[in-house]
């Protein structure tokens, strides 16, 4: 079989955008190219995801679409570590494999795969070989895996117990990404604030080293659990007073009952989230503040969704990925008695309804205001831009605009958004 041309789509979180870039830089190295149109494309990639079951579902939709064109189809990510497709055209690719792609690709041209050499759990670092989508972004992952055992989470048994990456090989891979010219560096895995507890180091430490790295460019960290932020709390809010990193913080509350925390298997409790918050705040007033919140979790009282209630109305965060418990077939909270979807709608609308409230509250403060930004894409005449502390700015024009620094006047603000025009 002749293979030329390859169709790539990725689902999921930074981790397998990551993932998904490392594989396209691959398989261009090996002489392959990408196309847009699965119609002619040679091999099909679907870089999948299941952390929900809406999710799950929509890309197995997606898997039986693509089949009816009669090609290959690579089925990558965590899908095919606890999920069987059984199609006489579905390859499957492990995530301790991504490396492995073009090996994979020659396999099938020649007739010769077998789906246990590339299922076989092995520790692999995702670093280095990349083709970046977005030339001004630069993801970084910087280990694998984590140390919390959540009883409705199927990603662990994907992905297993925490594997730090080398200091070294993340440095180098940020220090390609920034004389590459990328100018946001983010730095992504299932929990960053774990970064090196299995090989004596931290967070902290490691952000130090990659600050050490000449040039101009901002570091946006992703999500870190509560339980281990609260060991290197004051180390960490010094180190975001760098002007380098963005004033951005993702902590996940998930409930704010501390009952319904601890039959989750979440190792902190209500308290010590708001404490983080409160020492952030403190520390870095220009915060912008997300929060994961799951509803509708077996077991949910009215009381605990209250309680949920209150501490949102609390923090009153900026961002907020919101989720309706969903059961996911192999994990520990699927077979305890779950809520009625009706209930669990009904919560999620009143909490989405009070997220958009409190996103508008805050963003008000900006209206009016000189604001600098960065501008990190631009679709047709829409340029998006960040600040200093992650907020999003849309800017309407005509000119490219993008990576260039622009001092901005809020002109109208929305929930998720500011729109602006250039000073």
């Amino acid at each position: 079989m002749n293979i030329r041309f390859i169709y790539l789509e990725t689902y999921g979180c930074s981790a397998n955008q990551n993932n998904s870039e490392i594989m396209r830089g691959i398989l261009v190295q090996s002489g392959l190219q990408f196309t847009d149109n699965p119609k002619i494309a040679d091999i099909l990639i679907i870089n999948t995801c299941i952390v929900k079951e809406p999710t799950e579902n929509k890309i197995k939709s997606r898997i039986n679409e693509l089949s009816k064109l009669g090609k290959p189809i690579i089925i990558a990510g965590c899908m095919p570590e606890v999920r069987k497709i059984k199609k006489n055209n579905i390859y499957s690719l492990g995530i301790s494999h991504i490396k492995d792609i073009a090996k994979l690709v020659k396999r099938i041209s020649e007739e010769r795969y077998s789906e246990k050499e590339f299922l076989e759990k092995r520790k692999e670092i995702k670093l280095g070989n990349k083709l970046n989508n977005n030339k001004l972004v630069g993801i970084t992952q910087i280990s694998e895996g984590c140390l919390g055992n959540c009883n409705y989470c199927l990603t662990k048994l994907v992905k297993g117990n925490l594997f730090s990456y080398p200091e070294d090989e993340i440095l180098e891979n940020v220090e390609w990404d920034i004389k590459n010219g990328c100018k946001e560096i983010w730095l992504t895995s299932q929990d960053n604030a774990s970064y090196g507890l299995d090989s004596g180091t931290n967070l902290v430490k490691l952000l130090r080293k990659i600050l050490e790295i000449p040039g101009k460019y901002r570091i946006r960290i992703g999500m870190m659990n509560p339980n281990h932020i609260l060991p290197i709390l004051d180390e960490l809010t010094e180190v975001y007073k760098d002007e380098r990193i963005y004033k951005f913080l993702h902590l996940p509350l998930q409930s704010g009952s501390d009952k319904i925390l601890k039959s989750m298997g979440r190792k902190y409790t209500s308290s010590q989230f708001l404490n983080i918050v409160s020492k952030f705040r403190k520390q870095i007033p220009e915060l912008i503040l997300a929060i994961d919140v799951i509803l509708a979790y077996p077991g949910e009282t009215e009381q605990d969704y209250k309680e949920t209630l209150k501490i949102i109305e609390q923090v009153r965060p900026d961002v907020m990925n919101l989720t309706r418990y969903w059961p996911m077939s192999g994990t520990r909270a699927a077979i305890l008695p779950q809520l009625s979807r009706k209930i669990a709608s009904q919560r999620a609308a009143e909490v989405q309804k009070l997220h958009l409230r409190i996103s508008e509250e805050n963003n008000r403060k900006y209206l009016g205001k000189q604001l600098e930004v960065f501008v990190n894409e631009q679709q047709g005449t829409n340029c998006l831009a960040r600040t200093g502390n992650y907020v999003l700015v849309v800017i309407r024009s005509n000119e490219k605009l993008l990576g260039k620094k622009l001092k901005v006047k809020v002109k109208q603000v929305f929930a998720h958004y500011l729109l602006a025009e250039i000073i």
